[in-house]
């Protein structure tokens, strides 16, 4: 599967399906680069998956989430999410976030996160 919107789609039903690791360890590349707004970029797939573990183990309860658009261009695609989480030690949140995914091969080799 090369292309990039299937590839999006793909991760985007995984990560809605409970399955946001097994698709981590499939489309990311080992030097992917993940970043937060405008916050520090972090640099490794083994970094990285440490910091998505510790997401995910902080998620209390999963009350829903949708993805609302998607678009792909080049080898470039994007996602916009909506999400209800209750987390450890904060509560209920409602998160909304566009995800911005740069591929090469197949992988993903930057995503950054933008949210408020």
């Amino acid at each position: 599967m090369s292309n990039i919107a299937e590839l999006d789609k793909k991760l985007n039903d995984a990560v809605l399906g409970g399955k946001a690791m097994e698709a981590f360890e499939e489309l990311y590349d080992d030097d992917v680069v993940m970043q937060e707004n405008a916050e520090p970029e972090y640099r490794g797939k083994d970094f990285n998956r440490k910091r998505e573990i510790e997401f995910f183990q902080s998620v209390e309860a999963w009350h829903g989430g949708a993805v609302l658009a998607t678009a792909a261009h080049g080898d470039v695609s994007f996602s916009e999410w909506t999400m209800d989480v209750t987390l450890k030690g904060v509560g209920r949140v409602q998160m909304a976030q566009v995800a911005v995914r740069r591929w090469k091969n197949g992988k993903i080799v930057h995503e950054r996160f933008y949210h408020k």
